[in-house]
């Protein structure tokens, strides 16, 4: 934990570096901020290298969640220390929304901000992205630290692909391949128009499937600029998508892409909800494409960019918007409610429940058609033409039974706390799938301002638990975890 407060002062001192590149006023605010959050990290690596250098499981959990609780509590101090989130609550809001990738915002005029806080916002997103425990564990064997631990506890879900048989060159390797895909974004959409300090945010909250923008419109504000949202839409569904596969596309490896059953589905998903979206845009919104600024190609294009973009912003929980698509048609507000629920591939940097889980659970279904008809015959679930064992079968249903659980309390607390009842569910989907805009008060064109300080500290918590997929979490929270064994 010590390291990862390292590792956040560092970063604090890159986002202190661009604020004095643009004089904004707060570099020194930022700089104090990195220089406290990297004496404790100093004070705790120095408080503890005595103790022996060994992390079972349970201690990867704890790890993972501590660290990641720590990791928000001490990136709230360029908030609190520059005086633009002046409150502790709306302050750590704001900072394990950004963590955990979701992009929701208690901010009312996001433009008025220093860069350098801007910069920091989205470096939250970025940090979180690939996950927190992932970087450290390509630095862990320095002090002598194995990873395996680390790396479970931080991607506990179905996907065991590694790339490398060192659990720490995978690591390296998947953030090589996520720092050179957030570097050619921020090239392509600089060349687009965009100014290069526009471009370096949005690039980092894309790849992270973030969604903070340096703009009160998000990426309404380019709609004037297709290309721009087209960009955009690339490195959305290429961050959605299983890093892994990108390693094999690198690697020219192509046919272990088109082999890969999720990669199919989602993709084969964004395009059917896509063209049903744009379809019901173009003939039914409510809101006249017209108002979208359709450009030489027409209302038809605009119709058609505006449903991808947002299909693509919500499948892969990155929650830009490009229009208040809760305004479009009550078909559309339920077609993206469900979506929320979908999440992107196992492997990737978005969030919900992942398209893999969904494809298992659908397969074991089916199945179980046939094992009551033929009660003696073993018949597994497949997937990539290889059996899935019962434990991974269990442990998924189980997933996806908390996940919905949660998803209601998630709703009954945030309706007890004063939320109408389109808010309490938009707002419970969105925390626990990292999405960040929801319906009702908290829709696209709105923000999380108006939650109650009970609300936000609740909905933090439940991206906290979305973002570590449920187990990880919860299991620290149960009296056996603690028991010697």
């Amino acid at each position: 934990m010590g390291l990862l407060l390292l590792c956040n002062g560092s970063f604090m001192l890159l986002a202190a570096f661009v604020s004095g590149i643009y004089d904004d006023g707060v570099t020194l605010d930022i700089t104090l901020a990195a220089i406290v959050t990297m004496l404790f990290g100093i004070m705790a690596m120095f408080g503890t290298r005595g103790h022996k250098k060994e992390v079972k499981r349970k201690e990867g959990y704890i790890v993972v969640t501590f660290g990641w609780i720590i990791m928000s509590i001490s990136g709230t101090l360029p908030y609190l220390f520059s005086g633009a989130i002046p409150t502790v609550t709306d302050a750590f809001f704001e900072t394990i929304s950004g963590y955990t990738t979701t992009g929701a915002s208690i901010l009312d005029n996001i433009e008025i901000l220093p860069k350098g806080i801007l910069f920091w916002r989205s470096l939250t997103h970025w940090i979180g992205g690939m996950g927190i425990i992932v970087l450290a564990i390509a630095i862990l064997p320095l002090l002598g630290i194995g990873g395996m631990q680390l790396f479970a506890a931080e991607a506990p879900g179905p996907a065991g692909d590694k790339l490398h048989p060192r659990i720490t060159d995978t690591a390296k390797r998947l953030w090589l391949i996520y720092f050179g895909y957030t570097v050619a974004e921020t090239i392509l959409l600089k060349l687009a128009g965009m100014s290069l300090f526009d471009a370096m945010n949005h690039s980092l909250a894309t790849l992270s499937t973030g969604g903070f923008s340096t703009k009160n419109a998000s990426l309404a504000y380019w709609n004037d600029q297709p290309l721009i949202q087209y960009i955009t839409i690339v490195f959305m569904f290429l961050a959605g998508s299983n890093f892994v596969l990108s390693y094999f596309a690198f690697t020219g490896k192509v046919q272990r892409i088109l082999k890969d059953e999720e990669f199919k589905y989602y993709a084969s998903f964004i395009v059917l909800f896509t063209i049903t979206a744009a379809l019901v845009v173009y003939f039914k919104a409510n809101v006249p494409v017209s108002d979208f600024h359709p450009m030489i190609f027409g209302e038809g294009e605009s119709a058609f960019r505006h449903g991808l973009f947002q299909v693509v912003a919500i499948v892969t929980t990155t929650g830009f918007v490009t229009a208040d698509f809760t305004s479009w048609t009550p078909f559309l507000t339920i077609l993206f409610f469900g979506l929320m629920f979908l999440g992107g591939s196992a492997g990737s940097t978005a969030g919900g429940i992942k398209v893999m889980r969904h494809l298992l659970i659908i397969k074991n279904g089916i199945l179980e058609f046939k094992r009551t008809l033929h009660t003696n015959a073993i018949i597994p679930v497949r997937y990539n033409n290889k059996t899935v064992t019962e434990h991974i079968v269990y442990n998924i249903i189980a997933f996806f039974v908390l996940y919905m659980l949660f998803f209601i309390i998630g709703s009954l607390v945030l309706g007890f706390l004063g939320l109408d009842f389109v808010s309490a569910i938009g707002g419970s989907a969105s925390s626990l799938g990292n999405v960040g805009p929801a319906f009702g008060s908290l829709n696209p064109m709105s923000n999380y301002n108006s939650l109650p300080n009970a609300g936000k500290w609740w909905c933090g918590f439940l991206m906290l638990l979305g973002r570590l997929e449920l187990f990880t979490v919860l299991i620290i929270l149960t009296p056996y975890f603690w028991k010697k064994t």
